[in-house]
């Protein structure tokens, strides 16, 4: 296994900039999320790290073998890096065996405890050596893509969202599995997703790009509870942002006098709480009170959206046990305290237009 640095990667495909000044660190046997919305660049830089694209500038470095940059470009083939692709990329016409040790010398090929011990390492049975790959479950298909970009014992994994074929249920289930054996293979992995939940549980640091630059990188609660800015909050999460006036350190808001995090300037500011930090109560036992506009059930928990008296509509995340219905009066308390971010520029007002000499004034 490897580290992987990225240092100051720049990368334009014509007028179009897609990334712009990249810094990266993945320290060895570790998983790193790469998340952001579509066209953000995050599989550009993906395809820049394996050697499938150059960079226009900047560095990529494995360990301490510089693989991109300072004039030299190692081709994909010789970097020592495993790939998984999104739809797994497993050669049809061979059967699970073969897909495994496709990239391995010959004499290990050989070896029938090579596949049994890949198969096991991705929690698979060696009865499925012999099939088709589309004798195989997506899931099981993932897994042994895995198993092959595993196989040659690369310095680094590189995974483009394997998961986002797959079904609810299957996705959960195989990402598990693929993080299980990343972990018992020590391989140092990145991994492409735009799915927030999938990078907050499999990852041991998320780094969130947008328009081509990564704005922030943190471990998976850090980033939840302190993201760097708002945007970044309504990404990785569902999110409560109300304007509030900070007053001895209090934010005064639409769900009352709410405590803050950090210390913040007094004066205006823009407040976030998380929907779970919401708790709903009878009228009269808590704080402003709110209309139920609608409950989203989900079985383990449930999203409540609430109609505020001065307009604003916010969402609250339960329990599933007890849940308000549609048209109800609840009382809102908050649990814990609210981060501050600046809050917006005022739009300044147009000066009047002169009036024109001989029209009457208003």
């Amino acid at each position: 296994m490897s580290s992987l640095t990225v240092q100051d990667v720049t990368k334009s495909f014509g007028a179009t900039t897609v990334l712009a000044g990249i810094d990266l660190h993945v320290p060895a046997g570790s998983l790193t999320a790469l998340l952001g919305a579509s066209g953000c660049g995050k599989t550009t830089l993906l395809r820049l790290v394996a050697g499938f694209e150059d960079a226009d500038s900047g560095t990529v470095t494995l360990g301490d073998r510089v693989v991109a940059g300072a004039g030299r470009s190692v081709p994909a083939r010789r970097r020592g890096i495993g790939f998984v692709p999104q739809e797994g990329g497993l050669f049809p016409h061979l059967s699970v065996a073969a897909n495994v040790t496709f990239g391995l010398p010959r004499r290990s090929r050989r070896d029938p405890r090579t596949v049994a011990d890949l198969l096991a390492l991705v929690g698979l049975d060696a009865a499925l050596a012999d099939r088709s790959p589309h004798q195989l479950s997506g899931g099981q298909q993932q897994r042994v893509a895995l198993a092959r970009a595993l196989a040659p014992r690369p310095s680094l994994v590189l995974l483009d969202e394997p998961f986002s074929s797959l079904d609810a249920g299957l996705r959960e289930e195989t990402r598990q599995a693929v993080a299980g054996a990343l972990r018992a293979a020590g391989a140092t992995a990145v991994l492409v997703t735009h799915d927030q939940a999938e990078a907050l549980s499999m990852a041991d640091q998320v780094a969130v790009m947008r328009g081509g630059r990564l704005v922030q990188r943190a471990d998976p609660q850090t980033l939840y509870r302190r993201p760097g800015d708002l945007d970044i909050a309504a990404f990785v999460g569902d999110a409560v942002v109300l304007d509030a006036d900070v007053r001895d350190g209090v934010a005064h808001c639409a769900l009352g006098d709410v405590p803050l995090e950090r210390t913040t300037p007094e004066g205006r500011a823009r407040v976030l709480l998380r929907p779970e930090q919401l708790r709903l109560q009878r009228p009269g036992r808590g704080g402003p009170v709110a209309r139920v506009r609608s409950v989203d059930f989900y079985g383990h928990d449930a999203r409540v959206l609430l109609d505020l008296p001065a307009g604003l509509t916010v969402a609250a995340r339960l329990d599933g046990s007890e849940l308000p219905a549609d048209g109800d009066q609840v009382a809102i308390s908050v649990v814990g305290a609210a981060l501050t971010f600046p809050a917006p520029a005022a739009t300044p007002v147009p000066a009047a237009a002169p009036v024109p000499a001989g029209r009457p004034g208003a």
